[in-house]
């Protein structure tokens, strides 16, 4: 190595390269930057003639796509996937996402003929196999939270809230009170789908202020009470990753006042298998199936967000329900086919996700009860792991009080480092880690929630808490220039993510990525 090459790179600089590649990491261009509009990498022959149906909306110009031989369009893909930060390739500390390790077995039992080429408008006697199946993930979570009834059929947490407070509406209706009662209470620190959920119902939200550690008192939601409450939303554990102390205090003063309690049951990964959410006097809450049963989470679904329901809220539960009738077991389609049930409809015109249910059902099987109880358990002893680990040289909201599943920093130890969280963020992605979430819960100045999940090991653990501890270092020290450029080593480097989303650039054109280099 020559003495200038020595300097150069004792500098922490990158060298050019020739094609824009670093190492076998490949410089990858936009598809149609790649391949030509104007030619085809597939033969067709000319067609004979014959008459369009299509009327006026048949294409009369060529349709613009680029045309690539196969293996130049596979090695397009492949190396956009090698670009991608997985769970499979790292830990991914998103804070009240629970992007945990999905196991194999899962996926395998899910793609099983059986299960994978059904058809929702088949036979009932023909898919007996795939409805058992539901009726055992239907036992499995009832018994889980303590509940009597289940619907299957919410394809993800938000659609999971408008089933339960549906539900609500439907029980306060055939009380005569749904005219009176049009209040929905709400902690300022909820799931921004809490509120937004109830507004779409129709109900005014009404907000509950946490106290100063982070959690919501009784005294607060009995000051909040009236003959105009419906109902209460809450998460627990909160998305400040605290269990929710007065939780059975604040149900049975939501009772007491004739409303019900709808818990957001997102951080269940958290209590599973040690906490029956009905013990607490819980009417409804939804279960994210992608979250705290491992299946794929992230990228916009598929997800799955079954809802318990408590005596008082199971007349109401919506179509489909699932009934044994000796041996065979049948999904109740119509109103008139009910016992004494009075569901307010359906949600979806099927069934549900079932690639999801069967997931679900491979996992709890897989782990069994005393499984599930330890994930749970070891998805909070990770957190405060970390917690632990950084204790010292990062901030907590809230104190230094024992967490739940996640662990929630704010920006206060970056006071007078002219550094923001999100540049804190970026400076994690050059030491190969996808950030935790930032800046939520809003209610805590530049937030920072981290969760590890159970499935992740000391080792991996230990490498996470040291590249952070880093990274205070060199913000305390001034290093800011390291951060304020960062990322340095991914692909791209940073974006103006604010104007990405107010203008966002949704087709290609020629002219546009000419102006773009």
């Amino acid at each position: 190595m020559t003495d200038m090459t020595t300097k150069f790179f004792a500098k922490g600089a990158q060298p050019s390269t020739h094609t824009g590649n670093r190492g076998l990491q490949i410089e990858e261009p936009l598809i149609f930057e790649a391949g030509a509009l104007e030619t085809s990498g597939v033969d067709f022959e000319e067609p004979e003639a014959f008459e369009s149906r299509l009327g006026d909306v048949e294409r009369h110009d060529s349709i613009g796509l680029p045309g690539l031989s196969e293996p130049e369009t596979m090695r397009h893909y492949v190396r956009l996937s090698q670009k991608n930060y997985s769970i499979d390739t790292g830990i991914f500390p998103l804070g009240s996402c629970t992007m945990k390790h999905n196991p194999r077995i899962n996926e395998k039992m899910a793609r099983l003929p059986g299960f994978g080429d059904i058809h929702p408008l088949q036979p009932q006697k023909t898919i007996q196999g795939a409805i058992e199946l539901m009726a055992v993930l239907s036992e499995w979570l009832t018994k889980l939270t303590g509940m009597p009834a289940v619907a299957l059929s919410p394809k993800a947490g938000a659609h999971g809230e408008l089933c339960g407070m549906t539900a609500i509406r439907a029980a306060l209706e055939a009380r005569g009170e749904a005219q009176t009662r049009r209040v929905v209470l709400v902690p300022d620190s909820a799931h921004g789908t809490n509120p937004a959920t109830a507004a779409l119902l129709g109900f005014e939200v009404r907000a509950v202020a946490a106290d100063k550690d982070g959690t919501v008192r009784a005294a607060a939601v009995r000051e909040a009470l009236g003959p105009d409450v419906a109902a209460m939303m809450i998460t627990n554990p909160n998305t400040c990753g605290l269990f929710e102390p007065e939780i059975a205090e604040i149900a049975a003063a939501l009772h007491e006042a004739g409303a019900f309690l709808y818990c957001d049951g997102a951080n269940f990964n958290a209590i599973a298998g040690r906490v029956r959410p009905g013990d607490l006097g819980i009417d409804a809450m939804h279960i994210n199936l992608h979250k705290t049963f491992s299946t794929p989470h992230g990228g916009g679904g598929p997800g799955s967000g079954p809802v318990v329901f408590s005596e008082s809220l199971a007349p109401f539960a919506p179509l489909p329900l699932i009934r044994k009738d000796g041996d065979s077991f049948a999904l109740i389609e119509n109103e008139s086919e009910t016992q004494g049930e009075h569901p307010f409809g359906r949600l979806v015109a099927f069934h549900g996700q079932m690639g999801m249910f069967v997931r679900a059902v491979s996992y709890m099987l897989s782990f069994g009860v005393d499984g599930v109880r330890q994930a749970s358990e070891d998805a909070v002893l990770n957190a405060n792991y970390i917690r632990a680990g950084l204790r010292d040289v990062m901030s907590q909201p809230f104190g230094d009080k024992v967490c739940m599943h996640e662990v929630l920093f704010d920006d206060s130890f970056l006071k007078g480092t002219g550094l923001s969280t999100l540049d804190f963020a970026k400076a994690m992605i050059d030491e190969g880690f996808h950030p935790m979430t930032v800046y939520f819960p809003l209610v805590v100045h530049g937030a920072m929630l981290i969760e590890p999940t159970e499935s992740e090991g000391k080792q991996s653990l230990d490498q996470f808490i040291g590249a952070l501890r880093s990274l205070v270092r060199a913000a305390t020290q001034g290093d800011a220039e390291r951060f304020k450029g960062a990322p340095h080593y991914a692909p791209r480097r940073r974006l103006d993510e604010t104007r990405a989303a107010r203008q966002p650039v949704l087709s290609y054109s020629p002219a546009q990525s000419k102006a773009a280099e």
